[in-house]
């Protein structure tokens, strides 16, 4: 049975992801088909190697997530972020901009540094692994159906791949999206989420709106509680919900993990995390007497579903919860999250 032209363009390009022991192919790979979605055949190189510290950055910065030590990506946006005096929660259009029309000498030599080995390891399926002079003029050769041709300063998308990319850009992002998540699952086995963590996460809606009616519940049952950090008493109408583990780190709003807080306090806390020693006592009395007010009155809450994670039977059990949290707290700080 003999593969059809899109069957072998798949084939070839899953190859390319084979033995992969750094992300800079899938960060290679997105940016192209960026590009093409946005109509582009001519690509200059400097704005490829910008768009994947722009589509990593994220990652690295805001979810801590590790490419691995000599990771040229990671290094790079560490570099750049210094240099361009960029925050971690810039908008990806500007950080785009901001490499692209960088005239710093640092940050361009970041960025071309990727030019020895990107652009045309890529091709190695098609061109092999030959020296870097090799393949750029292999890549000229139209019968060795490569994605793209080689050119000092840019890059030319063939005609059949760009039609190719053009009709399958959603299987093909998935397709570099999921493999990418799985390359970084491997590195950070122990950090939940991944696939979460691999863009800017989506403006996430209102916790206060989605989240206070629970603990309004428990409010009104009580009159007020305290808040863990501050011990000032909390009341209907005078709270924030805020994540015990940053969202970070978790990158859900799960209701195990947020909880009523002072708002000042929270401005404080921001992705810093809770001492377990410190904390962890007042924050499972908190949710163990909030969960129990809301089962008992409100048993079809939809956010006791929450509870699932952690507890399948729905039994509030200390131990069971000191066990699921202790370790987040002390993965999430190998990851480089500080503590309060």
């Amino acid at each position: 049975m003999h593969l059809n032209i899109h069957d072998e363009k798949f084939s070839k390009i899953s190859s390319v992801f084979n033995n992969t022991s750094a992300t800079y192919k899938f960060y290679w790979f997105w940016s192209i088909l960026e590009s093409v979605e946005n109509g582009t055949k001519t690509i200059g190189k400097k704005e490829l190697f910008a768009k994947m510290l722009a589509l990593s950055w994220y990652t690295v910065n805001y979810f801590h997530i590790s490419f691995g030590k000599q990771d040229l990506i990671q290094n790079a946006i560490y570099s750049v972020r210094e240099i361009e005096n960029l925050p971690i929660d810039t908008r990806q259009n500007k950080i785009l901009n901001t490499l692209i029309n960088s005239n710093n000498k640092s940050t361009v030599s970041t960025l071309l540094h990727f030019d020895n080995n990107v652009p045309h390891k890529f091709l190695s399926p098609w061109l092999g692994t030959g020296s870097k002079k090799i393949v750029y003029e292999l890549s000229l050769d139209k019968s060795k159906n490569a994605p793209y041709s080689l050119f000092k300063d840019n890059i030319i998308i063939d005609d059949d791949w760009f039609i190719f990319f053009q009709l399958n850009l959603g299987v093909l992002k998935s397709f570099c999206y999921w493999h990418l998540s799985l390359f970084l699952q491997s590195r950070n086995p122990s950090v939940p989420e991944i696939p979460n963590k691999i863009q800017r996460p989506i403006i996430r809606g209102n916790l206060t709106n989605h989240k206070r009616k629970y603990w309004d519940i428990v409010l009104n049952e009580l009159g007020y509680i305290k808040c863990i950090y501050t011990q000032k008493e909390l009341i209907v109408g005078e709270y924030i919900i805020e994540h015990f583990i940053p969202h970070q780190f978790v990158a859900h709003d799960l209701m195990w993990n947020l909880i009523p807080a002072e708002s000042s306090f929270n401005s404080t806390k921001s992705a810093k995390l809770p001492s377990f020693d410190k904390y962890f006592d007042d924050f499972y009395a908190l949710q163990k007497e909030g969960f129990e007010i809301v089962q008992k009155s409100k048993p079809k809450n939809k956010f006791l579903q929450d509870y699932l994670t952690i507890f399948p039977l729905l039994n509030f059990d200390r131990s069971r919860f000191e066990e699921f949290i202790q370790p987040m707290l002390t993965i999430a700080h190998n990851n480089g999250f500080e503590y309060l």
